[in-house]
């Protein structure tokens, strides 16, 4: 056994280059930061002292270098990070909105993490964690689509429990009915669950999130959320579903908001020892009040590998 993790994750990994001001000319000024969502996730996961492993690929370039380096600082096992002198790691140019929302230009023509094949991937790792957790942007492309499905049946097989984010980004897909076949397609794979509120037409039959929990724990998912924003988030299994309140914040950028609440809540419900179907209202309200202060300090900074609080500001947030 050369890993035994609580959390893997697999997918992109990749630079979001952020709006950092105008330069003496007046051109604008963009921070390379270090950025996709499983790492975001799992940076998250780390602070609450859970051993974390990611599985990926970026180039071997100066932006691979750096990746891998954040995610060692990170506490993220980093011993499947295959970087490739073939591709190019993947990068994103973010355009902030007044209210922190983003838009996201990619330069992924092939991204490097796209181009991650099952027989690169170290399946002791898959073989020996407690949750393996995927998105949905390594199905854009073989042949990391391949590679998800085969590392989700032998995780599934071996005992993981699945958590899936979609995290749609409609710039990655050829067009929205593929992103949708393709994002649903992982369901039947899932324990676990996160879908953003502007997700659940997508996800599901349904616009209105408590529909959409509920189409989801009846496909099989034992325990899903649906965040909502600073209005915190629904969080639902056999036990009903409940509503765990957000914080305020200072919002500056919006990215690894979804992804550090998952993380928090994820690592909560993991230091609980019990099945996702067996969480109480109290207990999924609780975490998802964790997740929730996680995400509103996350949102107060620039990127998300980056934002992801100390857990001491974590705990003065949840007033404890």
């Amino acid at each position: 056994m050369r890993i035994k993790a609580d959390i893997t994750a697999l997918g992109e990994l990749l630079i979001d280059f952020t709006p950092a001001g105008v330069s003496q000319q007046g051109m604008r000024l963009f921070e390379q930061n270090p950025g996709g969502a499983p790492a975001n996730m799992l940076a998250a996961a780390a602070k609450f002292g859970l051993k974390t492993a990611f599985i990926g690929k970026v180039g071997r370039d100066m932006h691979g270098d750096f990746l891998r380096e954040t995610l060692v600082k990170a506490g993220i096992n980093t011993e499947n990070l295959i970087q490739d002198d073939r591709y190019f790691t993947t990068l994103a140019f973010v355009s902030l909105k007044e209210n922190g929302e983003r838009e996201f230009s990619f330069s992924r023509k092939p991204g490097a993490d796209t181009q991650l094949c099952m027989k690169e991937v170290d399946k002791s790792i898959l073989e020996n964690t407690r949750v393996f957790h995927v998105g949905s942007l390594s199905l854009t492309d073989d042949p990391s689509r391949t590679a998800t499905y085969e590392a989700l049946n032998l995780a599934k097989s071996s005992g993981a429990l699945i958590s899936y984010d979609p995290n749609y980004r409609a710039a990655l897909w050829s067009d929205a009915e593929t992103a949708q076949l393709r994002m649903q397609s992982v369901i039947s794979y899932v324990d676990i669950m996160k879908i953003s509120d502007e997700e659940t037409a997508l996800l599901t039959p349904y616009e209105d999130p408590e529909e959409a929990l509920r189409y989801l724990i009846r496909q099989g998912v034992r325990l899903a959320a649906v965040t909502l924003g600073r209005d915190g988030a629904l969080i639902g299994n056999a036990n009903g579903i409940v509503k765990a309140e957000g914080f305020s914040s200072q919002v500056v950028d919006t990215t690894g908001a979804g992804d550090s609440f998952w993380g928090g809540f994820t690592a909560s419900f993991l230091q609980a020892e019990t099945e996702p179907e067996h969480l109480t209202r109290g207990q999924m309200i609780e975490f998802g009040r964790v997740g929730n202060a996680v995400a509103s300090l996350c949102v107060e900074h620039r990127s998300g590998i980056s934002a992801i609080p100390e857990m001491e500001e974590i705990k003065e947030r949840l007033g404890k």
